[in-house]
């Protein structure tokens, strides 16, 4: 089974190419990830990463997307599956000495949110 494949009771919320490094952000995904979606969302919301602005807005949104395809209570989502992949680096130079150039990577992601019924 491909890990982006949505199940049946599961409601899910993709944000691509967003202009932040996958470590940085992996490092807030693993503080929410299998969380009940009020204390993920609380967790969220007193961290101080630039992942977690990003990460909120994209659970937001798969919580709107349960809603409408009514899996349920909202109160009883868990956070099922958070995927961060790398997208592709825009790259750019810099100066250096002697007339030469170094690249700088300037990274993506790719972030894929899974919330569903506690109970399943």
């Amino acid at each position: 089974m491909d890990q982006l494949e949505q199940h049946a009771n599961e409601a899910c919320a993709r944000g691509r190419f967003v202009r932040i490094a996958p470590r940085k952000v992996r490092v807030v995904a693993n503080l929410i990830r299998t969380k009940p979606v009020a204390e993920a969302l609380e967790i969220l919301a007193f961290t101080n990463k630039r992942g977690a602005k990003v990460l909120r807005h994209l659970l937001d949104s798969a919580v709107a997307n349960a809603q409408a395809r009514k899996l349920g209570d909202v109160d009883q989502l868990v956070v099922k599956r958070i995927l961060v992949d790398q997208g592709p680096a825009y790259r750019r130079f810099r100066p250096r000495a002697m007339g030469r150039a170094s690249r700088v990577n300037k990274f993506t992601s790719h972030i894929h949110i899974f919330v569903g019924d506690a109970a399943q």
